[in-house]
C-alpha cells in the first residue's frame, strides 16, 4: 500500500521533481530543452525581422508604449472580444488562455526553483503551503485548460462550426488544438501516475481522480513507477515539439496577436492613411508595398472566421471573405519568401486577390469590429482598392461616379447650381452660410440635395431647425461631395481634391459647428479631413485650393451628425415634444458610419423615443448592426447577390424582432440607408408590409401631432413616395 501522506522535505510537504528520471535522462532533457528554446527563438526573431522589411506605417504605433501594453493586456486578458456574439466561444478561449498562462507560470516557477534557487542556496521554496497552493491552482486551471480545449475540439470536429473551416484550413489548426489538448491530458496522467506511486495529496483533486481511475483498472504503485518514465518522455517531447513549432505555425498567434493589439489604431477604419503626393508611389504593386503593420495583421489572423460570419457581402453571396483576403496575402508572402512565383496582387482572375472580391466590400467595418485580435481589414482592403483604381480595373458605374465628381462636384452629375433647389418648397429661407454668420454650418450632402426621396428628409430637418430657432446655414452651390466613399473605393487623389475644395469653403464662412445629414460625411469631416496635409498637394495643378497645412487638426471645430445636434435641442425642450405624440411600433437601423465607425447609438434612439414611438430592437443592433449594402461604392454598383443586404435586414425587422410583423416603420438616420432600403422594400416584396422613414420625418410628424406644427403639409415618410432608381 502507498503511504497515506505526500513526500516530506525538511518536515514540509513537497514531492520529488524528477521521480523515476535518472541522471542521463536529465542531461538529455536539458539538451533538448536548450535546443527547443533556441529553435523557437530563432524563428520568432525571423518573424519579427520580416516585419521590418515592410514599409513604414503612416503614424507612430509605438507611442506611449506602456499605456498601449496595459490596454492590450486588458483586452487580451479579459477575452472581451471573444465574448462578442459568442458566449461559448468566449468561455472556451478564456479557459484555454488562463489555463495555458497558469501552466506556463507554474513551469517557470519550477524552473526558477530547481535551476536557480536550489543551485544558489541548496534549498527549495517549492514546499509546504506554497507547494500545496501551487498544486491546487495548477489542478484547477489545468482542468479548465483541458475543458476549454475539449470544447474547441467538439466545436471544430463534432459540431463542425462553419466559420472555423475555410480554404486555408490545414494541419496547423489541428496541430494547435490537439497538441495542447494532449499536453494537458498528459500532465494530468503524469500526476495520476505519481500519486498512485508515491501516495495521495490532499489538494491535487484532478490528479487524485486520475490515480483512482488508474487503480480501478488494476494498476498498482509498482506498475505506475514502471510506466511513468515513458509517459513523462511522451509528454515532454510533445511539449518540446509544440514550443519549437510556435514561430513556424499557428501557435505564433500567441505573440503576433498580442503585438497586433498593442499596435492597433483605435480609429482604424474610421480614418484611413493618405498617400504621398508623389505620383510614382505605388499602393499594392507588390507585397513589399504593404506596411509592417499590415504584415503583422496577416500573421495575427487565427482563422477563427468571426469576420467572415458577420460580413454582409459574404452573406449576400458576393465573392468576399475578409478572412481569405488577409490569409491569401499571407500565403502569397510566404510563398515569395520561399522562392515562389511573383503575381499581380490584385487582378481579374489571375491575381492574388480577384478584382470582383474587392468590389464586393461595403466598408461597413463589421469584420474589424468582430475581430478579436484587432486586424485592420479595411486598411489593407483600401490599399487593394487604390491599386485597382491605379490599374483602371473598376466598373463603368464607378468610373461614371468618378467623372461626375470631377466635373460636377457631386456623384449624380447634376448641375452644382441645383444643389440648393430642395429648399424651394420650404416656406422659409435657409440661410446662406457664405453671406452671414451662423451657429451651425449644415453640410447637406449629395443625396439630400439631389435625390427626391432624401430631399424630403432634408426639408424635414430644415423644419426642425427652424422650429427650434437654431441659426443654420448651408453652402448652396459651393457645397461639393465630401469624398468619403470614393476614398474607400480607392480614388484617393479625388478625395483630397474634394476635401480641399470643401475646406476652402469652410474657411470662408463664419460658423461655430458643422452639422451633417449623412453619417458618411460626419465620419470623414470628424476623422479624416484633420489627417490630410493639404499643403503637401499645393503644387498639384489639379488641386484647386489654397490651404496651409492641416484643417481642424486640434479639433477646434466641433462636428455633429444631425441626430446629435437635435438630441441636444430636445434635451433643453427646444422642440416642445411631450413624448407621446406618435404611437407607431418601429425598429431602428444603426448606420455603419454613425454606429460602428463613431460609437453613436443613443442619440437617434432618444429622438425616436421622444416622439412617443414604441421602439423594438432588431437582433443585430448597435455595433452588431447589419449593413444596408450601400457603403464602399455599393450604392453605385449592380452586383450579383443571392439576397440584397437591404432585403435581409427588412426580413429581420419583420420576422426576428420581438414585435414581429407588428413593426410599422423601419427608421433610418442615413440618406444612403434610405435609398438602399427603399430599393430593398420593392425588390424584396415588402412594400405592403413596412414603411421606411427617417428619424427627422418622425420628429416633424410628432411636432405636427402635438399642435406645434412646423408648417402645414410637412413632408413625412407617411405620404412620401420613394424616388425612382
Amino acid at each position: 500500500m502507498p503511504s497515506p501522506l505526500p513526500l516530506q522535505a525538511g518536515g514540509e510537504v513537497a514531492r520529488e521533481t524528477y521521480w523515476q528520471i535518472g541522471p542521463v535522462q536529465k542531461v538529455v532533457f536539458y539538451f533538448l530543452a536548450t535546443l527547443t528554446v533556441l529553435v523557437a527563438a530563432i524563428g520568432i526573431y525571423q518573424r519579427f525581422a520580416r516585419y521590418a522589411e515592410g514599409t513604414e506605417d503612416w503614424f507612430d504605433r509605438l507611442d506611449d508604449l506602456p499605456r498601449r501594453i496595459a490596454s492590450a493586456a486588458k483586452i487580451v486578458g479579459s477575452n472581451e472580444k471573444q465574448f462578442n456574439r459568442d458566449l461559448v466561444g468566449g468561455l472556451m478561449h478564456a479557459f484555454i488562455l488562463w489555463g495555458f498562462l497558469t501552466l506556463l507560470i507554474a513551469t517557470t516557477i519550477l524552473f526558477i526553483d530547481i535551476d536557480l534557487y536550489r543551485v544558489a542556496t541548496g534549498e527549495s521554496f517549492w514546499v509546504g503551503d506554497f507547494y500545496l497552493s501551487y498544486q491546487l491552482v495548477t489542478d484547477a486551471l489545468g482542468l479548465l485548460f483541458v475543458v476549454g480545449l475539449g470544447v474547441a475540439i467538439w466545436r471544430r470536429y463534432v459540431r463542425r462550426n462553419d466559420r472555423l473551416w475555410g480554404k486555408h484550413t490545414n494541419w496547423e489548426d489541428a496541430f494547435l488544438v490537439w497538441s495542447l489538448f494532449l499536453i494537458g491530458l498528459g500532465g494530468f496522467l503524469l500526476e495520476g501516475l505519481r500519486i498512485l506511486g508515491q501516495g495521495p495529496e490532499s489538494v491535487s483533486f484532478v490528479g487524485t481522480a486520475v490515480a483512482l481511475g488508474l487503480g480501478a483498472i488494476g494498476m498498482d504503485a509498482s506498475m505506475a513507477a514502471a510506466v511513468y518514465p515513458l509517459a513523462w518522455w511522451s509528454h515532454t517531447l510533445l511539449a518540446f515539439v509544440f514550443i519549437a513549432a510556435i514561430p513556424y505555425a499557428k501557435p505564433f498567434h500567441m505573440f503576433s496577436s498580442f503585438a497586433n493589439v498593442v499596435t492597433r489604431d483605435e480609429k482604424a477604419g474610421a480614418r484611413l492613411p493618405g498617400v504621398p503626393s508623389d505620383l510614382d508611389a505605388t499602393n499594392a504593386e507588390s507585397i513589399d508595398d504593404f506596411t509592417w503593420k499590415e504584415l503583422l495583421d496577416q500573421d495575427a489572423c487565427t482563422k477563427c472566421g468571426r469576420c467572415s460570419s458577420v460580413c454582409p457581402a459574404k452573406a449576400s453571396g458576393r465573392p468576399l471573405d475578409p478572412r481569405d483576403v488577409i490569409l491569401d496575402l499571407k500565403e502569397y508572402r510566404q510563398d515569395l519568401d520561399a522562392g515562389g512565383e511573383t503575381k499581380e496582387i490584385i487582378a481579374d482572375g489571375s491575381g492574388v486577390i480577384d478584382t470582383e472580391t474587392m468590389e464586393s466590400c461595403m466598408a461597413c467595418m463589421a469584420c474589424m469590429d468582430a475581430c478579436p485580435v484587432e486586424i485592420e481589414h479595411l486598411k489593407s482592403f483600401t490599399r487593394l482598392n487604390r491599386q485597382q483604381v491605379d490599374q483602371g480595373d473598376v466598373r463603368p458605374q464607378i468610373q461614371d461616379t468618378f467623372q461626375n465628381v470631377m466635373t460636377k462636384g457631386n456623384t449624380f452629375g447634376d448641375s452644382p447650381s441645383d444643389r440648393g433647389a430642395w429648399t424651394d418648397e420650404l416656406e422659409f429661407e435657409v440661410a446662406d452660410a457664405r453671406e452671414e454668420s451662423v451657429e451651425y454650418l449644415w453640410y447637406v450632402g449629395d443625396y439630400p440635395s439631389y435625390d427626391d426621396r432624401n430631399k424630403k428628409v432634408a426639408r424635414s430637418l430644415a423644419r426642425i431647425f427652424e422650429h427650434a430657432d437654431v441659426s443654420v446655414g448651408i453652402l448652396y452651390e459651393d457645397e461639393v461631395y465630401d469624398g468619403n466613399d470614393i476614398r474607400r473605393i480607392g480614388e484617393e487623389f479625388l478625395f483630397v481634391e474634394q476635401a480641399g475644395t470643401l475646406v476652402d469653403s469652410f474657411q470662408q464662412c463664419d460658423y461655430e459647428k458643422i452639422v451633417c445629414t449623412d453619417p458618411h460625411s460626419y465620419n470623414t469631416f470628424k476623422n479624416e479631413y484633420p489627417e490630410v496635409d493639404f499643403e503637401e498637394f499645393a503644387d498639384d495643378p489639379m488641386m484647386e485650393f489654397a490651404i496651409e497645412g492641416y484643417w481642424n487638426r486640434e479639433g477646434d471645430v466641433e462636428v455633429y451628425h444631425w441626430t446629435q445636434a437635435v438630441e441636444e435641442l430636445v434635451g433643453v425642450d427646444a422642440l416642445g415634444l411631450a413624448g407621446n405624440e406618435l404611437d407607431y411600433t418601429v425598429t431602428y437601423h444603426d448606420p455603419c458610419h454613425l454606429g460602428r465607425f463613431n460609437d453613436e447609438y443613443e442619440a437617434p434612439r432618444e429622438l425616436v423615443r421622444a416622439t412617443g414611438c414604441d421602439l423594438h430592437e432588431m437582433p443585430r443592433n448597435r455595433e452588431n448592426s447589419f449593413c444596408c449594402g450601400g457603403g464602399g461604392g455599393g450604392l453605385w454598383m449592380d452586383l450579383e447577390e443571392e439576397e440584397k443586404p437591404s432585403e435581409e435586414r427588412l426580413r429581420e425587422a419583420l420576422e426576428d424582432t420581438e414585435a414581429g410583423d407588428a413593426v410599422e416603420k423601419f427608421v433610418v438616420a442615413c440618406p444612403m440607408c434610405m435609398t438602399m432600403y427603399e430599393d430593398g422594400r420593392k425588390t424584396g416584396g415588402f412594400e405592403e408590409d413596412i414603411e421606411i422613414v427617417d428619424v427627422a420625418e418622425l420628429i416633424v410628424e410628432a411636432l405636427d401631432a402635438n399642435g406645434a406644427a412646423v408648417t402645414a403639409g410637412a413632408d413625412t415618410g407617411a405620404d412620401a413616395a420613394p424616388a425612382d432608381d
